[in-house]
């Protein structure tokens, strides 16, 4: 039975990759193109999303992957992922990704000329930073790809024994509220001993962090929702706790990297109280979604299929606006709302009129042609 909480997840959560965005305009962190002035204020509500936004969504990810195996088999579904992740990849990358990074290097001046200049002729020379062919925002795809293809084996494995003894156990196990806290160990482990010597780059290779992080989100959805009587009776009920306990937990993580410089008891205490922040809200998020939007709509049906496109549009038609507004004398009370009201109008313009009814363009998008 699908279950419409958490295409609301899902959908939500990918609308705020647009306000994500917008932010690392202004806040002081890297980005791709950076406002005139910086505020250092914003750092605290961009840290609170960082947190969770991307941990949720590989755990959705893992929790439709469960759903996508019941009717297919492993061949099809490695082909259907393939299908729905990496044509998107390609194009995007072909044709989506560089206009950012033409914007980029002319706003740094590392290049003259005009974008006719730059693609094609030189918009796939060397990998960027230092070349230009990039995947930037669309890192989520290739990870995806390669989690949904490693882990088939395990997946068929658990689907074909339903009723194994490791099932029963985390069925036990998921029933309590602070079992679902034994999640949190693989999470610390790698937080702790792994996080420290990978960088986080998203450029795959040598990411081992990133891989190792996101692939373990990525494998709990599947086994969440494998004993999904027993995981969402427990999230709904103990919704404010867990809210409670991320409230609580992330104002203790503000403390510890405001007051204690870096040294090792930081980074083991930091570590743990990273990941039970960011699992509390986790659960939080599903349990509130759980109660209150569980429920079909006509909003949620047509924004479940736009929400592919937006999430590869986006960052291109954000960073053109943004490329514009950079030297403008303009606070940020006026340049954010037109940057995600701009972002959110162009990007649902494309997808309307060019994309929604196009049975040629939907595929490039990651969506099923129209029969």
């Amino acid at each position: 039975m699908r279950r419409n909480d958490l295409d609301w997840l899902r959908v939500l959560v990918f609308a705020l990759l647009i306000f994500y965005h917008v932010g690392m305009f202004f806040v002081p962190w890297g980005f791709h193109i950076k406002n005139n002035i910086i505020y250092d204020w914003l750092r605290y509500p961009m840290v609170f999303l960082n947190q969770w936004r991307l941990p949720i969504l590989f755990v959705i990810s893992g929790m439709g992957t469960y759903y996508a195996l019941q009717k297919r088999t492993g061949l099809q579904f490695a082909f259907e992922r393939i299908k729905r992740l990496l044509i998107p990849l390609i194009f995007g990358m072909l044709f989506i990704v560089p206009p950012q990074v033409y914007l980029e290097k002319l706003n740094k001046k590392l290049l003259i000329g005009s974008y006719l200049d730059f693609w094609p002729f030189d918009a796939f020379i060397g990998v960027f930073p230092e070349g230009n062919l990039s995947w930037h925002h669309l890192w989520f795809l290739p990870y995806l790809i390669i989690f949904s293809l490693v882990l088939i084996p395990i997946f068929l494995y658990l689907k074909k024994h339903k009723n194994n003894s490791f099932n029963s156990w985390l069925d036990r196990l998921v029933k309590k509220p602070l079992g679902l806290y034994m999640f949190i160990v693989p999470l610390y482990l790698t937080e702790t001993f792994v996080e420290p010597f990978f960088p986080v780059t998203h450029a795959l290779i040598g990411d081992w962090f990133t891989i190792v992080d996101c692939m373990l989100f990525f494998f709990f959805g599947f086994l969440l929702i494998g004993v999904k009587d027993s995981f969402w009776p427990t999230v709904q009920n103990y919704r404010k706790s867990f809210l409670i306990t991320g409230v609580i937990s992330f104002t203790v993580l503000i403390f510890i990297t405001q007051r204690y410089p870096d040294s090792t008891i930081r980074h083991f205490t930091e570590a743990f109280v990273k990941v039970v922040n960011l699992w509390s809200w986790i659960l939080a998020l599903f349990g509130f979604a759980s109660k209150h939007l569980n429920k079909e709509s006509k909003i949620l049906s047509y924004s479940n299929q736009a929400v592919y496109p937006f999430y590869i549009l986006h960052q291109t038609v954000m960073i053109t606006i943004g490329y514009y507004l950079i030297d403008l004398d303009w606070s940020i009370g006026l340049k954010a709302p037109i940057m995600i009201i701009g972002t959110f109008f162009v990007s649902w313009f494309i997808y309307e009129f060019l994309i929604r009814k196009s049975k040629y363009i939907r595929p490039l998008f990651g969506l099923k042609k129209i029969v």
